[in-house]
């Protein structure tokens, strides 16, 4: 998408140099055009956003499934998870969660754009300087997807792994901390090793939460089996 973009627009600057500062018509082909790339690259994207979701969501609930598997096979434990209901609706609520983010973020980022050039001409500015202008933006936007995905699949393991551990009767887990991240949390470390109620979570800060919940938080939760672990 940015590469189109900006050879599209540098095709277009370049054919109306130098009128573009004064006269409506290039500006107006300009604006055109954006609104053109715009719906291409939307349409693209609202496309390939419900594949991309479900692809996402079979991932996150596989590797936590997996994760937990193994952490009770090392308990003595072998177990062999099912699609129950409960698990289909946190599987359908994170496609769609992450349908609705994949789709605003290109809107986003094509509505800033749109808005670089139209200033960008109506200041007067030459090409080399829009351009640099939209790869900053793009890199703005590209880390900003990045820790969008981290995230979701940090919400969508701490998830789907409460659900596993609800269906198979388990009532309590211990926090783990991730000891990851430049800026941890501090109530996330002094949370490390304690036991909480999986349903109701644990009081951290004034509300109850599970690990994985909060924006970057790559905390997970340790399964107590009772017998094993006490």
């Amino acid at each position: 998408m940015q590469r189109s973009v900006v050879y599209w627009l540098t095709a277009a600057y370049r054919r109306n140099v130098p009128e573009i500062a004064q006269d409506e018509s290039p500006a107006m082909a300009l604006t055109k055009m954006m609104h053109r790339l715009a719906r291409q690259w939307q349409r693209r994207f609202d496309e390939a956003a419900e594949p991309v979701a479900r692809d996402f969501a079979e991932t996150s609930m596989s590797a936590a499934d997996i994760s937990l598997r193994n952490a009770l096979r090392q308990k003595g434990f072998s177990v062999q998870f099912q699609l129950t209901r409960a698990a289909n609706d946190v599987f359908q609520a994170t496609v769609q969660e992450n349908v609705g983010l994949i789709k605003s973020i290109a809107a986003e980022h094509l509505q800033e754009v749109q808005g670089m050039v139209m200033r960008s001409v109506t200041q007067g500015r030459d090409l080399e300087g829009l351009v640099e202008d939209l790869q900053k933006r793009y890199g703005v936007t590209k880390r900003r997807a990045a820790f969008i995905a981290r995230d979701q699949n940090n919400k969508a393991t701490a998830t789907i792994t409460r659900v596993r551990q609800q269906g198979l009767g388990i009532k309590q887990a211990k926090w783990r901390h991730s000891r990851g991240g430049k800026h941890p949390r501090k109530s996330h470390q002094e949370a490390d090793g304690k036991a909480y109620d999986v349903d109701k979570g644990m009081l951290i800060d004034g509300e109850y939460i599970r690990p994985g919940e909060l924006p970057n938080c790559r905390c997970v939760a340790i399964s107590i089996i009772p017998g094993f672990d006490e």
